[in-house]
């Protein structure tokens, strides 16, 4: 295709300059602990005071950048914050959970998963795998559907009702194996199976051959903030191991519940 610019070159003089530039207007915002000038600013990132200006009024304007109207002096703004403390939270759950990860790992012999709530799918952060030849791999970043994957699962029934509804109205359930609950109402009284028994069952409804159970991390208000999981071929997570898995599983999200600070709904006083 003649004259079809290169994905991403084009964009150098365009958005993903401006990006940039941006971007090392925040890092040199994030160096000083009193604050820039905007001629300070100006020399730390080589523009010219016109475009530095333009770019801190826009970062200002979406709360990344403030400046102190008595001394003209500018500085990070608390969006800034907001955003880089997701990476924060995301990072110590990581940390923090990995000891138990590996412990359930060696107790169960499965892979561990764990994984998060993101735009209406989960997402794996972080994984152990096992030592046996056949096991399950998710990569870091790695999303799968909730309805049918056992994090997703454990997920969903750990939320409230109305959320819960919204999620599935945004991403209805769709078929990926002949197992999957693709019927809404199918799916609700799973969900209330998952709330009795304390975790989740992933019965090779996102790949043929593979079984999960999970359960649900919550934070300081009782909510879902993670789940945990054990994964593995069906042919080894057979039907009678699925209660003694689900019962180890379980209290680690329990374990993990407790060490970062959250909260077990209904756990004796």
């Amino acid at each position: 295709m003649t004259g079809a610019p290169r994905t991403g070159r084009r964009s150098e003089g365009g958005g993903v300059q401006s990006v940039r530039r941006a971007i090392a207007v925040l890092k040199a915002l994030a160096t000083a602990d009193e604050g820039l000038t905007l001629t300070e600013v100006c020399q730390g990132v080589g523009l010219p005071a016109s475009t530095t200006h333009r770019l801190l009024t826009t970062l200002q304007d979406e709360r990344f950048a403030r400046v102190d109207p008595a001394t003209g002096l500018w500085s990070v703004g608390v969006e800034a914050f907001s955003v880089g403390n997701g990476f924060l939270r995301a990072r110590d759950l990581v940390a923090m959970a990995r000891p138990e990860m590996r412990q359930l790992m060696y107790d169960s012999g499965e892979t561990v998963n764990l994984a998060v709530e993101d735009d209406g799918q989960a997402t794996y952060l972080a994984q152990v795998e096992c030592r046996e030849m056949m096991r399950a791999f998710a990569k870091p970043g790695a999303r799968v559907p909730l309805h049918c994957s056992g994090v997703g699962k454990a997920l969903l029934a750990a939320t409230d009702g109305a959320t819960v509804r919204r999620l599935l109205a945004e991403r209805p359930p769709v078929r990926a194996t002949a197992h999957t609950l693709a019927d809404e109402g199918r799916l609700l009284a799973d969900l209330e199976a998952t709330r009795a028994r304390g975790y989740a069952i992933d019965d090779q409804e996102h790949a043929i051959g593979l079984r999960c159970v999970a359960a649900a991390i919550r934070d300081e208000h009782g909510a879902p903030m993670a789940a945990v999981s054990l994964s593995g071929p069906a042919a080894r997570i057979t039907d009678a191991r699925v209660p003694a898995l689900g019962a180890l599983v379980g209290r680690a999200a329990r374990a993990l519940t407790l060490r970062l600070g959250g909260v077990i709904p209904d756990a004796p006083a």
